[in-house]
């Protein structure tokens, strides 16, 4: 099981042939990539609107129907990690360092820049920032997530087969899975991660730093965030040393106490009656146009599709890049709960969270911007520690603001190290640290190249195309499980007649 797979030496072939693309021709790069993705966006936008609100509603679907009372595992299985922990370890992986980023910038920037309907800068500007920063980060991201993660824990504590991609699909096309169609599919999948997760060690060494920008007066420079990687990467190899049970589960705690401080913290000393008004407002808003804002297309609207476009398509595709990765992390530390507390706990409990979260540091950031500090102006990376500086205690929530995106960050290198390592060794829950090393060391290193390059967008871009033919899979996963849980259930209710024949 722990054997290195030819998906390991596929997919370090293909990474290592874009990132010299991307440091020995970043423009060429950055110009084919951008082309790929704006043309899959202008032409399959409404299939993007079309699928995400598809897993939403198998999910909805799969909670309130009989299949919910099925185990991602044997009947006597139990779940190895708490509620706490396994929330903790699910949002780290999830979504932590990006509402850290984009906690304040995001509502910003969609109040003053680009509100999706309203005049910039307006009263109806602030209610549609807040309202669509919790589209973008609730539902129907967390569905995306929760439907890779449900069919590969599924499988796996259910039916025994590989942690693998291409073993859900085994259903619908069998042993042709574990030949070359397997393999590409992996291959895909394992790509996937390690773009998605170069890119986050790109974004967090560049607000680290611009966090030293404002503490100490360090300037936004290269070498500063090479340091940066480097220092975290010793730190997440160290912790994928220790191992699953230790390291993560330890550091998601961590980035769940931190992130609780600077959130009672803002709650605390901000603009609290208008955060909890804006929140309860916002929530409303949400939820009413939930259906309405998931299949907003705008035909007739030249301007209007194209903020669909550059925004709400571009976060799905986003989230369905991500989705390997967090998918199979989630699915490994969620042995043992059934799929109805599953679908529950990864479709809420984060979604809320998000929402409390950007409302506490959008909401501010908003007033911020009214009461004249130009925020909008600055580099997303900059935004919230500017937020701070209006505050009384400002340096000491920079510094635990720099913590928590050290923690999420180290948490995320971790996470993705496992995650490789798990699929480039034929699915082992345990793979090999000298793999994980591996790994480790090639996504920072990806991530250095291409700060030095100014490659990151480039890269963005191609993480962008990759979930295109990805999006494809998940719909094949989605009836693979469809298939496999009717049979499944068919086989319970066969074992309940005969039981209840033996009983009379």
């Amino acid at each position: 099981m722990k054997k290195l797979t030819s998906v390991f030496w596929i997919t370090l072939a293909i990474t290592l042939f874009a990132s010299a693309w991307g440091s020995l021709a970043p423009a060429n790069f950055e110009t084919i990539s951008a082309n790929v993705k704006n043309y899959i966006s202008i032409h399959f936008g409404w299939y993007y609107l079309l699928i995400v609100s598809l897993f939403v509603i198998v999910c909805l679907y799969l909670i309130f129907s009989p299949y919910g009372k099925i185990k991602l595992g044997k009947p006597n299985d139990k779940p190895d990690y708490s509620y706490s922990t396994w929330f903790a370890m699910l949002f780290s992986a999830g979504m932590g360092i990006g509402l850290v980023f984009y906690g304040a910038a995001s509502p910003v920037s969609h109040f003053i820049k680009t509100p999706p309907l309203a005049e910039p800068g307006t009263t109806e500007a602030i209610r549609d920032s807040m309202r669509i920063t919790f589209f973008h980060y609730g539902v129907h991201a967390w569905a995306i997530y929760a439907i890779v993660a449900l069919i590969l824990a599924y499988f796996k504590f259910r039916h025994g087969k590989p942690g693998l991609i291409s073993a859900t699909l085994e259903p619908v096309f069998g042993d042709k899975m574990k030949g070359p169609w397997g393999k590409a599919i992996d291959v895909i999948a394992v790509f996937a991660t390690i773009v998605g997760v170069a890119t986050t060690l790109g974004f967090g060494a560049a607000q680290i730093n611009g966090g030293l920008t404002y503490l100490l007066d360090i300037e936004k420079q290269f070498w500063v965030q090479l340091v940066i990687i480097v220092v975290v990467t010793g730190l997440f190899m160290l912790s994928a040393y220790t191992g699953l049970s230790k390291g993560i589960k330890y550091l998601s705690n961590a980035n769940m106490g931190l992130a609780a401080i600077l959130f009672i913290t803002m709650l605390v000393i901000g603009p609290t009656v208008y955060i909890a008004n804006t929140f309860t407002d916002t929530l409303g808003s949400y939820i009413q146009t939930l259906a309405t804002e998931s299949l907003r297309l705008n035909p007739n609207s030249d301007e209007e599709r194209q903020w669909v476009m550059d925004w709400t398509v571009f976060f799905w595709a986003w989230w369905i890049a991500w989705s390997p990765f967090v998918g199979i992390f989630i699915a490994r530390v969620s042995k043992g709960r059934s799929i109805r507390e599953f679908l529950s706990g990864v479709l809420l409990v984060p979604s809320v969270v998000s929402f409390l979260w950007m409302t506490a540091f959008g909401a501010t950031g908003i007033q911020t911007q009214q009461n004249g500090a130009d925020i909008a102006s600055l580099p997303d990376e900059q935004v919230l520690f500017v937020v701070f500086e209006q505050f009384p205690m400002s340096v000491f929530l920079s510094i635990i603001a720099m913590m928590l995106i050290g923690t999420f960050f180290i948490t995320s290198a971790d996470s993705a190290t496992f995650v490789l390592g798990m699929q480039t060794t034929n699915g082992s829950l345990n793979p090999p640290k000298t793999v994980k090393f591996i790994w480790g060391v090639a996504q920072s290193t990806i991530a250095a190249v291409l700060l030095y390059t100014g490659g990151l967008t480039a890269l963005q871009n191609a993480l962008i195309a990759a979930a295109f033919p990805f999006s494809f899979i998940m719909l094949l996963m989605v009836y693979s499980l469809f298939k496999a849980l009717r049979a499944d259930r068919a086989a319970l209710q066969k074992n309940d007649e005969k039981t209840t024949n033996k009983s009379a």
